[in-house]
């Protein structure tokens, strides 16, 4: 599984998000598509306080526009339906905070409104995608402290949009260290919404690749660098999640139907136990066994078919795992000659189990007119005579 992971600890604006996504090894020409109704990008290499970063200038004017004014923006741009509905997601956080911060539902967008603020975030959004990550992890982000001037005037740091975009996100947010504003909006905002749309499993991971964006301004107390890196999970065949959930309003046809679509959609395992819940209801724990990988795309299809409001997840559990093989294992039913897989399972090189495939021993079963379970229990005892 290979996943982004952003480090703002010296702050994040939606410039430093692009760049540093670009410096990664985003496609660059996507970009430049996606951008080209609004900015005609200049992409240069620089330096903060000595470590190399990209950094990028939109090359727009200023323009205050409504959220509808930037839909059409975003729906006429030349770019994917997904960079195009992920935009959408950033600003309506923005639309969301402002008319929280304004106490009104008619706002006008000022300086996130203006087109680098537009270029920024679709740009951020194509590159986000053009990268084809699994998931996105945000590390604690800054803030910084102070006040800020800026249409509205002077306010504090950090501005009250960015705040309350934060405020909802679920991400940790570091205030104080360095003075000034150190995330804008939009940077909290694209942050935010690319942890919510591509939850990131806990762990440690390689790290593959990395890239820098550079802000605009070069202070000399701290690098006004944003890093994020490319990462594959250190996840193994022997490490894995365990998704649970109880519910007690749905039929058993349902809750069958539901293990199965779990099982063609990747599960390694998955059960269903009955248990007593509070106030004496009957119910059932549904169980899922899956990869890493896995887990958020399984968990959210366990959400929708069982109408679930929440999702446990055991991440990176360590299990047991024996070596196996199978081998073809020969016996004569009723005159017959008859073949089947059998399993083994191995602990130090010694054979503890064995088992003969069920599909096989099944239609054997039908031919020789005989209990599956007796063409099984012939099967392995021919696989133990035969070691």
């Amino acid at each position: 599984m290979q996943y982004l992971v952003f480090d703002p600890r010296f702050g994040a604006a939606g410039d430093m998000i692009l760049s540093a996504l670009l410096a990664l090894g985003a496609d660059r020409s996507a970009v430049s598509r996606a951008v080209s109704a609004v900015s005609n990008l200049t992409i240069e290499e620089t330096e903060r306080l000595g470590i190399p970063a990209l950094s990028l200038k939109t090359n727009t004017g200023k323009t205050h526009r409504t959220l509808e004014d930037i839909i059409q923006i975003i729906d006429a741009a030349d770019a994917s339906a997904e960079a195009k509905a992920l935009a959408k997601r950033v600003f309506n956080r923005i639309q969301k905070a402002e008319e929280t911060v304004h106490q009104s539902h008619h706002v006008h967008f000022h300086e996130v409104g203006a087109d680098d603020a537009i270029a920024d975030v679709l740009g951020s959004c194509t590159a986000l995608l053009s990268l084809q990550p699994e998931a996105v992890k945000v590390l604690p982000l800054s803030v910084g402290f102070g006040t800020l001037t800026c249409s509205h005037g002077v306010m504090p740091v950090p501005a009250p949009a960015t705040a309350e975009i934060l405020k909802d996100s679920g991400l940790e947010v570091l205030i104080g260290g360095f003075e000034g504003e150190l995330c804008t909006p939009t940077g909290a905002a694209l942050l935010s919404e690319f942890a919510a749309s591509y939850p990131a499993p806990e762990g440690a991971g390689k790290l593959i690749a990395l890239g820098r964006g550079a802000g605009s301004r070069n202070p000399q107390d701290h690098p006004n660098i944003l890093s994020v890196y490319r990462m594959e999970s250190g996840a193994d065949e022997h490490t894995i999640d365990v998704l649970e959930t109880n519910v007690d309003d749905i039929s058993g046809e349902i809750l069958a139907e539901t293990l199965s679509r779990l099982m063609d959609a990747g599960a390694r395992d998955a059960s269903i136990i009955p248990l007593i819940m509070k106030k004496g209801r009957a119910g059932h724990l549904v169980r899922v066994v899956c990869m890493p990988e896995d887990s958020v795309r399984l968990a959210k299809l366990l959400a929708r078919e069982t109408g679930s409001l929440g999702v446990r997840c055991q991440p990176m559990t360590k299990r047991f795992v024996a070596d196996r093989r199978s081998e073809t294992v020969t016996a004569v039913i009723n005159g017959r000659v008859y073949t089947a897989s059998v399993k083994h399972a191995v602990i130090d090189g010694e054979i503890y189990s064995r088992k003969a495939e069920f599909e096989d021993c099944r239609k054997i079963a039908e031919e020789a007119g005989l209990s599956v379970r007796d063409v099984k229990r012939i099967f392995e005892e021919e696989a133990w005579n035969c070691r």
